[in-house]
C-alpha cells in the first residue's frame, strides 16, 4: 500500500520573510492547509483580504433543509471559483465536511427562507440593482443551461440532493436552468450540478473576455 502524499510544505528555511501577511506559526511549523502555493504561510485573514480584491460578481445559494453532505462540495467549488459569497437558505447549520475548510476563505450569508433570499437579491446588485436568481434544477419549464446566456452578476441557486429546489424557491427564481443529460438517470449529483453551472459561468464571463491564443497560420 502506497503512503499518502504529504500535503503542503514544512517549516520555512532560512531567514523569515518580512510582511504582515505572514503567519509566524505557519513559518515555524509548516503549512499543510488546502491552499494554492501563492498563499503558503499566509495568515487566513490575509488570504481572505487578497481574495476580496478579485472576487467575481457571482453568488451561490444553497437550500439547506436536510443537512445534505453535498452542500460542502458546493462551497468548495464556490471557493475555487472565488465567488462573491455563498448563501445558505433554511437551516443555519449545514454539513461542512465536504467543504474541506474552504468555507473559512469565503463570505457566508444566511437567509431563513426563499422569500428572504429574494428580498436580499432585490437590491444586492451594483448601485442597488437587483441580482437575478438563477435556479439549477431539471423541473418542468426549465431552460437548458447550455443555451442560456448567464448574467455576469447573478445568484446561482441550488437545491437539495434528490428533492431539488423547493416550490417556494422555484417561484422566486427569475429562471430555472437544467443541465443536458443523455443517459438513464433522472438527475446528476447536486454537487456535480453546481460545479457544471459555475464552470459555465466562468467560461462565459472569464475566458470569453480574454483574447484567444494559439498557433497562427
Amino acid at each position: 500500500m502506497e503512503d499518502e502524499r504529504e500535503v503542503g510544505v514544512g517549516p520555512w528555511e532560512g531567514p523569515w520573510p518580512e510582511g504582515d501577511h505572514w503567519d509566524p506559526e505557519l513559518l515555524r511549523d509548516g503549512d499543510r492547509r488546502n491552499v494554492v502555493d501563492r498563499y503558503r504561510y499566509w495568515r487566513m485573514d490575509a488570504v481572505v483580504a487578497d481574495l476580496d480584491t478579485r472576487r467575481h460578481p457571482l453568488h451561490v445559494a444553497i437550500e439547506n433543509w436536510r443537512h445534505d453532505l453535498n452542500i460542502g462540495s458546493v462551497v468548495r467549488t464556490a471557493n475555487a471559483t472565488n465567488v462573491a459569497a455563498f448563501h445558505v437558505v433554511g437551516k443555519r447549520r449545514w454539513n461542512r465536511r465536504g467543504a474541506m475548510v474552504t468555507d473559512r476563505y469565503q463570505h457566508e450569508v444566511h437567509h431563513p427562507d426563499a422569500a428572504a433570499l429574494a428580498a436580499w437579491a432585490a437590491t444586492a446588485g451594483e448601485g442597488g440593482a437587483p441580482l437575478p436568481l438563477v435556479g439549477v434544477d431539471n423541473v418542468p419549464g426549465s431552460v437548458p443551461l447550455e443555451t442560456y446566456d448567464l448574467p455576469r452578476a447573478c445568484v446561482l441557486v441550488l437545491g437539495q440532493e434528490g428533492a431539488g429546489l423547493t416550490p417556494q424557491m422555484q417561484q422566486v427564481c427569475d429562471v430555472v436552468l437544467h443541465i443536458a443529460q443523455f443517459g438513464s438517470t433522472r438527475s446528476v449529483n447536486a454537487g456535480a450540478a453546481a460545479a457544471v453551472a459555475m464552470h459555465a459561468w466562468v467560461r462565459r464571463h472569464v475566458f470569453d473576455q480574454r483574447p484567444v491564443t494559439g498557433p497562427t497560420e
